[in-house]
């Protein structure tokens, strides 16, 4: 059989479409997950709205910001970016119209990102279905208004520049290193702030207060950080939320776990383990307690013990170790041994449980159905019952807690 030229030539001509668009749909589904890596959705969807419409509030000390519209809308969002528009947000902080980004925006960490992988998350973002979404306008106060102020801050606390192996690690590590320090940017919820809002560079992962939430040390300190826990309880945190008698992922980092970590593949999980494992310690925060109370049921009669009898001890037991699921273990967790509470009152008002979690491993919000007064007993209870903290809550706590969550 013989082909005519033109067949020969329409053949080549659908052989080549398709190879386009195997090579299309290969860099959007790497760009997929190279989002899902850099948590763009949770920063950039307000619950129940359309994902990455943008208008998610971060309130500051001097005032509010609100993350942009990235869907391919060209009047919101960012429909009409080129290449280079994006990779000057990402890599220099500095929108298309050459309004430069404050650091609540982890640019300082997504710079660390090559090329190619900042592209191919445009180019997920640009396969998605564009959403009209105008954002509030942020309310930060002079001087913090003054965007071009981020010029000079820039200068001294900014490093324009790619990730770099190193070279004396192994493969493992650099690959954990990259994860946590570029696109995952742990630091930026984990690492303390100075006066300016720069990272610390002196206490690198020792923890911080974000969002009403103590994002907790994790860096290799045994009693501070998470020195003491084993590779697999860290791939069971980052892929379920939770290592029973280690930590349970709540508030933002609850979020975290269900937007990111628990997309990534086993391996990226094992390096990011591997790394965290090896950074330096630092003995700050708030430490692990150490001492589990046995299984005997408390009756002091007192409010906190009586609230913890009838709505806790059925799901954590009176020793903390989780009766109908592993998530539910209090002993051993910084939650209970932080004398402030604020995680631990996030979880009473909040509830705990992401989209899809087994009944078993939800727990209910108490904002509505307990005065502030309850809830303030039954917090201090479980703070100086599984804790050593000596932490004690009062009513007013809670109420500011309420206006912080919005429950």
């Amino acid at each position: 059989m013989h082909l005519s030229k033109s067949v020969i030539l329409g053949l080549g001509l659908a052989a080549s479409a398709l190879s386009v668009q195997a090579a299309d749909d290969e860099l959007i589904a790497r760009g997929k997950y190279l989002a899902a890596a850099a948590d763009c959705v949770a920063c950039h969807t307000v619950p129940g709205g359309k994902p990455f419409a943008g208008g998610v509030e971060f309130k500051l000390p001097f005032g509010s910001l609100y993350s942009p519209n990235i869907t391919p809308d060209k009047a919101t969002g960012i429909g009409d970016w080129t290449d280079a528009d994006f990779l000057g947000a990402l890599h220099e902080g500095v929108g298309k119209d050459g309004k430069r980004y404050y650091p609540a925006f982890p640019y300082t960490s997504y710079t660390l990102m090559p090329d190619d992988e900042v592209k191919a998350i445009k180019a997920y973002l640009f396969s998605l279905e564009p959403v009209s979404n105008t954002v509030p306008e942020n309310t930060l106060s002079f001087p913090y208004n003054q965007r071009w102020g981020m010029f000079f801050w820039n200068l001294v606390f900014h490093d324009n520049e790619r990730f770099e192996p190193d070279p004396n690690q192994s493969e493992e590590w650099n690959r954990g290193a990259y994860l946590v320090e570029g696109p995952g940017h742990c630091g930026e919820c984990h690492t303390p702030r100075n006066f300016a809002q720069a990272l610390s560079s002196s206490q690198p992962l020792a923890g911080n207060l974000v969002q009403g939430w103590q994002a907790y040390n994790i860096s290799s300190d045994e009693t501070y950080g998470i020195g003491a826990w084993s590779p697999a309880e860290l791939v069971s945190y980052f892929s379920k939320g939770y290592a029973p008698g280690k930590g349970v992922a709540s508030g933002p980092m609850g979020d975290v776990v269900n937007h990111s970590l628990r997309h990534l593949t086993p391996d990226d999980l094992s390096a990011i383990a591997t790394y965290l494992l090896g950074t330096p310690a630092q003995a700050a925060g708030i430490a692990r307690p150490e001492v589990v109370p046995d299984a005997t049921p408390v009756a002091d009669g007192a409010l906190g013990s009586k609230l913890f009898a009838g709505n806790c001890a059925g799901c954590h037991a009176w020793d903390g170790s989780g009766t109908q699921s592993p998530i539910a273990a209090l002993g051993g967790l910084k939650t209970v041994n932080d004398p402030a509470g604020t995680n631990l009152l996030g979880i009473l008002l909040r509830g705990h449980g992401g989209p899809g979690a087994r009944v078993d491993q939800q727990m209910p919000s108490f904002a509505a159905g307990y005065q502030d007064a309850e809830l303030a007993a039954v917090g201090s209870f479980v703070l100086q019952h599984f804790g050593q903290s000596g932490g004690s809550l009062s009513a007013e706590d809670v109420a500011a807690k309420r206006g912080n969550t919005g429950h």
